[in-house]
């Protein structure tokens, strides 16, 4: 009876210290758990309180920035009607001025360009019957050149004339800013893929093109204009000379002459 007491109370002693241990042990890392928390609580809230100070002085700034380039702007560049700074009055005046006289100059260009028709007197039976000895004496007069034109309206061909006598109007011109002005202009009238009236070239000549275009000077559509040239002279000078249109000058112009 004695060992079975003395075995069953060093049980409990042993038992008892065992849990006492375990609890001390566990208050023990509470205490370290909420020492570190502590410990690391203010050191967290300076570092957010840091940033947030950090973020406070930079928008300050940019404020001050950007208030100080309004006001810069403000009193160099808007009207009384626009105080932003996200525009500048005067830049935008400048700017639709230049694009308005760009714009004049243009259609002036186009306006004293080629004429419906080229003056000139009632072509003599002598010259009519000279358009059909060769293309080249059809194209140098101003009567042959208002004729063919006529027939090529007919055929919706009429943009190679045009682009031909263009041509021959630049290379008049001595001015530098002119002849700047109007090879931008003949380049978007026939050559440009988007021009209703855009000629037919070929690869190499569209080419050479684009490079004198860097340069534009009298000569920059030389190719162009002989390729056109000779175009109308092969394919659309031979049926002129068949045409309704030639013969009927060339019949009215014979009537008047057996009658003088």
């Amino acid at each position: 009876m004695w060992r079975q007491f003395l075995l069953s109370f060093r049980t409990h002693s042993y038992n008892a210290g065992n849990y006492q241990a375990k609890e001390t042990l566990q208050n023990e890392n509470e205490e370290d758990i909420k020492e570190v928390q502590q410990l690391f609580k203010p050191m967290g809230s300076e570092r957010m309180e840091m940033r947030k100070r950090q973020m406070s002085a930079a928008q300050e700034t940019t404020s001050s920035a950007q208030a100080q380039h309004g006001a810069g702007n403000r009193g160099s560049n808007a009207c009384c009607f626009c105080w932003c700074c996200c525009c500048s009055c005067s830049c935008l005046t400048v700017r639709n001025r230049d694009e308005e006289q760009a714009r004049r100059s243009s259609q002036e260009l186009r306006a004293e360009g080629i004429p419906y028709c080229e003056e000139c007197p009632t072509p003599t039976l002598e010259e009519v019957n000279a358009w059909a000895q060769s293309f080249d004496k059809l194209m140098l007069t101003p009567a042959g050149r208002n004729a063919f034109r006529e027939f090529l309206r007919t055929e919706f061909s009429e943009e190679n004339m045009l682009f031909w006598m263009a041509c021959e109007d630049l290379k008049k011109e001595s001015n530098k800013s002119i002849i700047e002005e109007k090879a931008r202009l003949i380049y978007e009238d026939y050559i440009s893929i988007l021009s209703p009236k855009e000629v037919s070239l070929d690869s190499r000549v569209r080419e050479v093109i684009n490079r004198n275009m860097l340069e534009p000077s009298q000569h920059t559509f030389d190719d162009a204009q002989l390729q056109i040239y000779t175009l109308m002279h092969r394919d659309s000078y031979p049926r002129f000379m068949n045409s309704a249109i030639y013969k009927d000058l060339l019949r009215s112009l014979s009537e008047k002459s057996v009658e003088a």
